[in-house]
Formats: C-alpha cells, sequence, structure tokens
C-alpha cells in the first residue's frame, strides 16, 4: 500500500490550452484535462493572456499575472471548478 503515493508528483510541469480545454501535464507523468468553461477568467482571455501563465506554489500551482488568476493541481485532481462569482 502507498506506492503509488511515494511515486505521485503532482507539480506542473507544462500548461497547454487548446480549444476549449485546459491541459497540465504532471512531473509524473499525469495529464489532468478540464473544460476551460470552468474557468470564466480563462474562457473569456484573449490567446495572448493565456499563454501568459507562470508556475507558482512551489511548483503546485499555476499563476495568470494578466488575468490574476491561480489554479492549484490539488483543485484540478479534484476537479474542482472556480466558485461563482458576479465578478468572473
Amino acid at each position: 500500500m502507498g506506492i503509488l503515493a511515494a511515486n505521485a508528483d503532482e507539480r506542473v510541469k507544462d500548461v497547454r490550452i487548446g480549444g476549449d480545454t485546459l491541459s497540465v501535464d504532471l512531473m509524473d507523468g499525469r495529464t489532468i484535462t478540464v473544460p476551460l468553461v470552468w474557468y470564466p477568467r480563462l474562457a473569456n482571455a484573449t490567446p495572448d493572456q493565456l499563454a501568459r501563465w507562470e508556475i507558482a506554489g512551489a511548483g503546485y500551482g499555476i499563476h495568470w499575472p494578466d488575468l490574476d488568476e491561480d489554479l492549484s493541481t490539488e483543485g484540478l485532481l479534484r476537479g474542482t471548478p472556480a466558485a461563482s462569482t458576479a465578478n468572473a
């Protein structure tokens, strides 16, 4: 027991946005793909804004400085969409 967890590395390796999906490659070889509509700031952003992302949170997060948007690999793995807000 626990062998798989010991090898899991949920840090961000790469981020891709194509069409209507966000895909995040993890250091352990997994890829998380979620609908872009889950994150309204990303869904409404320009391609240039989407292209300017950076790894944050010791590797466990993604930050889009132009959009003030932050996602964590933990939330992505849980399948957690952005909270609904009036300003999203």
